[in-house]
């Protein structure tokens, strides 16, 4: 069980895009990719889908450990309790349930 998941809110706490959130888009192989961090160019070319080609800015993977959970405003470490019989993640600043 992953701490980000997809749809999650995250600040970026190291790196050039230092101080910034976002909102993840997906999380692959302990990496994050977030919406508007990490900007990339990437030269392009032309195909059936993109006619023009040329270069294009795209988001790329940056580390999960570069990023922050966002709970309710506020940057939280991740923890896990057992709620029952499911396993939940916990914000470490507050003590909630976060899903």
């Amino acid at each position: 069980m992953n701490k980000i998941k997809t749809g999650d809110t995250v600040k970026v706490i190291a790196g050039k895009d230092k101080g910034k959130d976002g909102k993840v888009l997906a999380v692959k192989d302990g990496k994050v990719l977030v919406e508007g961090i990490g900007m990339v160019t990437k030269h392009t070319k032309p195909s059936a889908a993109n006619q023009q080609g040329g270069i294009v800015t795209k988001e790329a993977y940056i580390d999960a450990s570069n990023v922050m959970l966002l709970f309710k405003g506020k940057e939280t470490r991740v923890g896990f309790r057992m709620d029952g019989d499911k396993k939940v993640r916990v914000a470490k600043a507050t003590g909630e349930v976060i899903d």
